[in-house]
């Protein structure tokens, strides 16, 4: 089998001329306009809408290895762009099981849409499992959310919101719903964005909290109903694979340029004790060789676990802990390697401008993300020792 090029989609011209960018986005708390643009230019948008689509017909595999290279040179952007990726991959795992629910999704990427996600609610921590959202029917058949959803990437340009909400009223509930919101001059006071993203890190991601005052969704983009809590629905199951993988891309990715930032910097410096290139000095050499087998051990695993969704395989009830797992040795990993980097590199690394200072506050991200260590620990216990008291 030809090995996947990454150059096709993210070519080295263009990852350089995001790179530039970065840094400014950061310091100025600015959204990367000029690279989502470029990158829906290049057909990465629509990366994984199946070919007859439109799109790349790429799978969760290459796409994993693509985020990890647009997160080596600029995280907020790669941040930003996998929550559009989430739901085009949640569409995608859905119409290769032959369920086409969101296939509007997939067509929708091709012809430019941009799709943010709005699941995260402060102090929610049944995720998919619940909402606080008030979902109400409507004679149509479609649905309007109230309620407040936090970290919503691509706050600034999203055209579909993808969400869920609690339906309490109707005979059938509660429900859980899952719809699309279209971002419409119909929509204004309905859809409110709070221009509130002052962070430590990932700043260029730009997840500002979207307030929801009756924002409606069609019946025609209501995605699904079930039962709030734990569901065998095809749709938990999307969510949650495509979500933690693509995360645990963007980190891996992280790790990967702190890694090379620190390998550049010690074979750069001098050691006025030795004359020599730091890279000579073996406590130097140590600390790389740490990091490296730490990153070197992400990479496979990731492609392991894409590989298996797109080809689903069934791992049963593993499947979570595998999942959660992935991810939060994803992060944790990243973030102690570039905990590595800024010792190798030293003070310079302390300056707001530089790569590595950026680097250390964008990583700090990873550990906000479901599933959190708690969650993740929990997780996988149960899959070894069982549910407790069980």
């Amino acid at each position: 089998m030809t090995e996947f090029d990454v150059t096709t989609l993210l070519p080295d011209d263009l990852l350089e001329r995001i790179r530039s960018r970065a840094a400014a986005h950061d310091r100025e708390n600015t959204f990367p306009t000029g690279d989502l643009a470029e990158l829906q230019a290049a057909g990465y948008l629509a990366a994984l809408a199946p070919a007859d689509f439109g799109g790349a017909g790429l799978g969760l595999a290459e796409v994993s290895k693509l985020q990890q290279r647009l997160a080596g040179a600029a995280p907020a952007t790669a941040l930003a762009i996998n929550m559009h990726l989430v739901w085009t991959g949640v569409a995608k795992v859905l119409h290769d099981r032959g369920i086409p629910d969101l296939d509007h999704v997939l067509a929708g990427a091709v012809a430019g849409e941009v799709y943010a996600f709005g699941i995260s609610e402060a102090g929610n921590d049944l995720v998919l499992f619940g909402s606080d959202t008030d979902a109400t029917p409507q004679a149509d058949g479609g649905y309007a959310f109230t309620g407040t959803k936090i970290f919503t990437s691509l706050a600034p340009v999203w055209t579909q919101l993808g969400l869920h909400g609690l339906d309490t009223t109707s005979p059938d509930g509660p429900k859980l719903v899952y719809a699309f919101v279209p971002r419409t001059e119909e929509h204004e006071g309905r859809v409110v964005t709070r221009d509130d993203w002052d962070t430590v890190g990932m700043r260029g991601t730009q997840s500002r909290t979207t307030e929801l005052h009756g924002a409606l969704a069609p019946a025609e983009r209501i995605a699904r109903r079930i039962a709030p809590g734990p569901s065998p629905d095809p749709i938990v199951f999307a969510i949650f694979s495509v979500f933690e993988l693509l995360l645990a891309s963007v980190y891996t990715g992280i790790a990967r340029r702190a890694l090379e930032v620190a390998v550049d910097t010690a074979t750069r410096r001098t050691s006025k004790k030795t004359g020599l290139a730091y890279s000579h000095d073996p406590d130097i050499r140590w600390r790389v060789a740490d990091m490296a087998l730490a990153y070197d051990a992400l990479p496979p695993q990731l492609q392991s676990l894409c590989h298996d969704v797109d080809a689903q395989v069934d791992h049963g009830p593993r499947w979570f802990s595998l999942l959660s797992g992935m991810k939060h040795r994803a992060v944790t990993t990243a973030k102690a390697v570039v905990d590595d980097a800024v010792l190798v590199a030293g003070g310079s690394s302390y300056f707001a401008g530089a790569e590595l200072g950026r680097l250390y506050r964008d990583v700090l991200a990873g550990l906000f993300h479901p599933s959190d260590p708690e969650s993740a620990h929990a997780t996988v216990a149960a899959a070894w020792l069982g549910p407790v008291g069980g």
